[in-house]
């Protein structure tokens, strides 16, 4: 098994349109045939969110970074972000 950690920071006043793109990724990303998890969350810092990901090997979480949604809607998330994702790519033991 395989996980994403991804921390995306958002400009400020952003968020609420961020979150319903993001919604929107989720639920698409959840469709995926080896997508494990895939969940959003709000950190105590306003504006700081957190991807959680887990796949269920290396094949899914290419399929997923090749996915059109991924692409799509990551590039109008991107419209919000104030700067990259910080990624931390997991592997279980």
């Amino acid at each position: 098994m395989l996980a994403v950690v991804a921390q995306i920071k958002v400009k400020p006043g952003a968020e609420a349109e961020f979150e319903k793109v993001a919604a929107e990724l989720v639920a698409a990303s959840r469709q995926e045939k080896g997508c494990l998890e895939y969940t959003l969350w709000r950190t105590a810092e306003t504006g700081l969110y957190a991807f959680t990901e887990k796949y269920r090997d290396a094949d899914a979480v290419d399929a997923h970074r090749k996915s059109e949604h991924f692409r799509s809607i990551g590039k109008a998330m991107g419209a919000f972000m104030d700067g990259p994702p910080n990624v931390l790519r997991l592997s279980a033991i």
